[in-house]
């Protein structure tokens, strides 16, 4: 929270206000100018429209992929530790690794998280149509150092 209301500092908001809302925090700003930073906003449930970056979004995409990820992943993804079992010999034993799963009903929004996984050399799956997997032991570190815990 305290990453969002800086970033809306940063960017616009002269204010920045945080209200407490059951189960959440809502972080708020007034600005006419924030559709001006964010064009794809707008009426309408967003998986029903498109959703594309502008050239300088784009190009803001590119020079920070991470935190870009870092977003994505904070505001519609988890990590999770998922199990299997596997029996061997008779005896059946319980594996655990990490993983990471984003979800989306936007195809849009899915398409802009994978493109970005695949800059930054993220191995990824999509098991469902609204959710992208990163499960690889080397996928799940690297983007270990990209989004950080979720706090």
């Amino acid at each position: 929270m305290d990453d969002v209301e800086a970033s809306m500092r940063d960017v616009l908001a002269a204010s920045v206000c945080r209200v407490r809302r059951t189960g959440c925090m809502e972080i708020k700003s007034y600005s006419k100018h924030w559709l001006c930073l964010f064009p794809q906003h707008g009426p309408g449930k967003k998986h029903t429209r498109p959703i594309l970056l502008e050239p300088w979004q784009e190009d803001l995409v590119d020079q920070h992929t991470g935190a870009f990820l870092r977003g994505l992943f904070h505001s519609d993804g988890c990590r999770i530790t998922n199990w299997a079992t596997r029996t061997v010999d008779g005896r059946t034993t319980r594996h655990e690794y990490p993983r990471y799963f984003f979800s989306n009903k936007s195809a849009d929004i899915l398409a802009l998280c994978a493109a970005a996984l695949d800059r930054l050399g993220i191995a990824h799956r999509r098991p469902r149509a609204d959710t992208i997997s990163v499960a690889r032991r080397a996928a799940v570190a690297a983007l270990d150092e990209v989004v950080g815990p979720k706090a």
